[in-house]
């Protein structure tokens, strides 16, 4: 039985750890390398660190912070945020992300998903769909959520993976730090179009949102979130404790 991977996600902002509601409303957190030691020590699968804002404000990533944060973790490590041409990947990895994370660069240019994967290998590409509903559509969202490109999510995903993306983060804006569990019709449409592994993101509240998701999504490989484990709410430790009560297999 494949074990389902618990990530932490770093929304980083000006060097700081950030979370919002919705993609709205970011309040500081802490220090992505204090953070990042901790998960990495508390039982993290992986984590994602995210520079939220260099794609909108047109810049690099910050690698000075990233290249900090990744020597605190051994586990793997996903890094996007201003991602736009293979030498961005390039750099990215040289400061020790494992993987790369991609969403408004590839929107803007879908062939780098094709360069990136032919270099780097398809497991080094991860696609970043920010999606939400209008009028009952699921679309596709730039910009860290702020522009709709008016793409329909499901089949911009299957495009993205048809070109060489080895893995797919879900991110529903709808249940972004609602707090009210995943996304899981989203998810479901997502699992049966494609046939890498699925991570979801946006809407954990409690530890039964992660239950529900494995459950009634078997194939999602991975639950992402934020807030729930920046404040405590969530202890990965009680949380993956709770996952193999319910038969779910983890990592302990």
């Amino acid at each position: 039985m494949v074990t389902k991977r618990i990530i932490p996600c770093l929304d980083v902002r000006n060097g700081r750890v950030v979370k919002g509601k919705n993609f709205e409303g970011l309040k500081d957190v802490s220090s992505p390398t204090e953070l990042a030691a901790y998960y990495s020590d508390s039982g993290a699968d992986e984590l994602v660190f995210y520079d939220i804002t260099a794609s909108s404000e047109g810049r690099k990533l910050f690698t000075d912070v990233l290249r900090e944060t990744a020597s605190k973790v051994f586990i793997p490590l996903t890094v996007g945020g201003g991602i736009n041409t293979t030498d961005d990947f390039e750099r990215v990895l040289k400061c020790g992300a494992d993987k790369v994370s991609v969403n408004s660069g590839a929107i803007a240019n879908p062939m780098l998903i094709k360069a990136a994967a032919e270099k780097y290998g398809s497991q080094c590409v991860v696609i970043s769909a920010d999606i939400k509903r209008v009028d009952g559509v699921y679309r596709v969202f730039s910009k860290g959520g702020r522009i709709n490109t008016g793409m329909e999510g499901i089949e911009w995903i299957k495009k993205c993976v048809d070109l060489g993306a080895g893995e797919v983060v879900v991110n529903s804006i709808d249940t972004d730090g609602v707090k009210k569990g995943f996304d899981l019709e989203m998810l479901k449409a997502v699992c049966a179009a494609v046939d890498v592994p699925v991570i979801a993101s946006g809407g954990a509240g409690q530890i039964n949102d992660f239950v529900s998701l494995f459950e009634e999504c078997p194939d999602v490989d991975a639950g992402l979130a934020a807030s729930v484990f920046h404040y405590g709410k969530i202890g990965i430790p009680e949380l993956k404790k709770v996952l193999k009560e319910n038969n779910i297999a983890v990592r302990l």
